[in-house]
């Protein structure tokens, strides 16, 4: 059986964010209505390497499939991505393999355009200051998808090292600052980080703020500190959160929602509460965004 396989350079001749990110939306609002078949996804460590290796398992609406990823924070010092993937999407008529994907943009993109669509949805349309914790992949793909929903006219940035920040901030236009300067009085605050320890200190956060974590460190693991996760907390998957989200779980934050049921309107959010957003990343998502790249090379009709 001839399975395509479609590489990097072909998912980002055709994956643009405005697009991915109401596909985003779609797949969080099928997931929380119930539409989405999927397993917490199974993180194994790496330990002689300091990596970890997942499978992510998924039947949604948009598609049939798994990805495999692997995540190497070390990979970050050695000029190397972070997160690398392949993903391979499935005939949910009859199971046949339709093609194979590298994964990396898509998880690097669809990790932004979720965030959007969290800040689309809570935030005031008349925010204009945006924080970063990390200066890496993530941090540069929430900044190009943010700035897609809202005008953000201060964009302030931190890192461990200072150099990092400064060129991210020249290239998107922002400022590098340290962590807590970055942080206070910001509209949106994202953590893009890899640290184990947290990096965001809730007493920096202005009342009201929206926050969102998409860094990651391990089941326990925690960027963010309890006073953090003492506000609203929003969530992708409250069966991920609680069995991989060491911002969730370190704290015993409590979950006021999943992000699909905001989109869906079958919940709201207090104006005025400061809102934290926990995202640990599903392979709904993924296929969603696989699946629309397939739509982009127009594949879906020629594997049929």
């Amino acid at each position: 059986m001839d399975v395509r396989y479609i590489d990097h350079d072909a998912v980002a001749r055709v994956l643009r964010m405005d697009e991915l990110i109401p596909c985003m939306r779609e797949a969080m609002i099928d997931y929380s209505a119930g539409r989405v078949e999927q397993p917490p996804r199974r993180i194994m460590t790496v330990r002689e390497h300091g990596g970890y290796f997942g499978g992510m398992p998924a039947v949604s609406p948009a598609a049939m499939g798994a990805k495999l990823v692997a995540f190497y924070p070390g990979n970050a010092d050695r000029g190397l991505e972070t997160h690398m993937a392949l993903i391979a999407l499935l005939d949910p008529a009859t199971g046949r393999p339709l093609v194979t994907m590298d994964g990396g943009l898509i998880t690097r993109m669809r990790t932004a355009a979720v965030t959007a669509t969290f800040v689309d949805a809570v935030a005031a349309t008349d925010v204009s200051s945006l924080a970063v914790l990390g200066a890496g992949e993530q941090a540069e793909s929430h900044i190009e998808a943010l700035t897609l929903v809202r005008a953000f006219d201060d964009i302030r940035i931190w890192n461990r090292t200072p150099e990092r920040a400064a060129a991210l901030a020249e290239r998107v236009g922002g400022r590098a600052a340290d962590s807590e300067a970055a942080v206070r009085d910001a509209d949106v605050v994202v953590a893009a980080t890899a640290s184990a320890e947290p990096v965001l200190r809730g007493e920096w956060i202005r009342p009201g703020a929206r926050v969102a974590s998409v860094g990651w460190s391990g089941a326990d693991g925690s960027e963010l500190d309890a006073a953090t996760m003492a506000n609203t907390v929003i969530v992708d998957s409250r069966d991920g959160a609680l069995t991989e989200s060491g911002n969730v779980r370190r704290w015993n934050a409590d979950i006021h929602a999943e992000l699909g049921e905001i989109l869906g309107g079958t919940t709201t959010v207090n104006t005025a509460d400061t809102v934290v957003f926990e995202s640990i990343g599903m392979a709904c998502q993924d296929l969603a965004a696989a699946a629309l790249v397939m739509d982009k090379l127009h594949l879906r009709e020629r594997t049929k």
